[in-house]
């Protein structure tokens, strides 16, 4: 297994490296700006009501007389430019293998090696699992060190911040288990990408809509975004149990049935 793990660091160290030191810069400019823009909120909303939704839908809650300070780091947790890296990441993780070693035709030499189909499944699950750990602690330490410049009061505390940065790696872990699942499934790395795009799309969709559509709010849950409110957190001071213990049960889902259909499909190179 360790040569396993050598072949995929060598393989994604580099998009590894450039993403988080892109994220740290990202959280970091954030971090610094968003008290600024977001200070007048309400004056923004007054102006341009259709904002208001926009917000509420990223923030899972109304922002409305409960935008405190505090709450304005809580948009730096789910602004797009960040969760577009991370799941980019993922996107071009998980689709290496089966489907991207497919489609390049070099499936044949990794299944001859002498390991198991789960051990190969396994290793990659391994490589996935600390590139996003590094990902986001390298993407943490920009916005910790950015915050060193903010009052006292405009800092979440230290038990809200490990509960959004818990359940947003519990949101990794899910997004990145239905891309393997979705990879395993796949002849073509550029269609197991596409598939997943258009998932995320979707669930960014239907978390937008169900702020002010009933039938969207019935099927609400199925959007990941549903289980990831770092303005709740903040709020309430309490930890996400019960969100990140649903992100963490589908995603043990998804990959044990990727697992299975990886070892059990025929694999050729097409």
């Amino acid at each position: 297994m360790k040569g396993l793990l050598r072949k995929i660091f060598m393989e994604v160290r580099w998009p590894v490296l450039i993403l988080s030191i892109g994220l740290a810069l990202i959280m970091a400019l954030l971090t610094e700006l968003l008290p600024k823009v977001l200070g007048d909120i309400d004056k923004v909303f007054a102006k341009l009501p259709f904002v208001k939704p926009l917000i509420t839908a990223l923030l899972g809650m109304d922002p409305g007389e409960a935008f405190t300070a505090q709450m304005t780091q809580a948009f730096l947790w789910v602004h797009p430019t960040v969760l577009s890296l991370i799941w980019a990441h993922e996107l071009m993780y998980s689709s290496r293998m089966p489907a991207g070693e497919i489609d390049r035709g070099s499936v044949d030499f990794l299944l001859g090696l002498p390991v198991t189909r789960w051990k190969l499944y396994l290793s990659e699950t391994i490589g996935w699992i600390l590139s996003g750990l590094f990902i986001l602690c390298v993407g943490f330490s920009g916005h910790w060190l950015a915050s060193a410049a903010l009052q006292p009061e405009m800092r979440p505390g230290a038990y809200a911040t490990f509960g959004i940065i818990t359940n947003l790696m519990a949101v990794y872990v899910a997004v990145g288990a239905l891309a393997f699942l979705v990879s395993c499934n796949s002849d073509r790395r550029g269609r197991a990408v596409g598939i997943m795009f258009a998932i995320l799309l979707m669930s960014f969709l239907l978390n937008f809509l169900a702020q002010f559509w009933e039938p969207a709010k019935t099927v609400s849950f199925l959007s990941v975004m549903e289980y990831y409110r770092p303005a709740a957190v903040i709020q309430s001071g309490h930890f996400p149990m019960t969100d990140v213990g649903i992100l963490l049960g589908a995603a043990s889902v998804f990959w044990i049935a990727g697992g299975v259909i990886f070892q059990r499909r025929s694999i050729c190179t097409v």
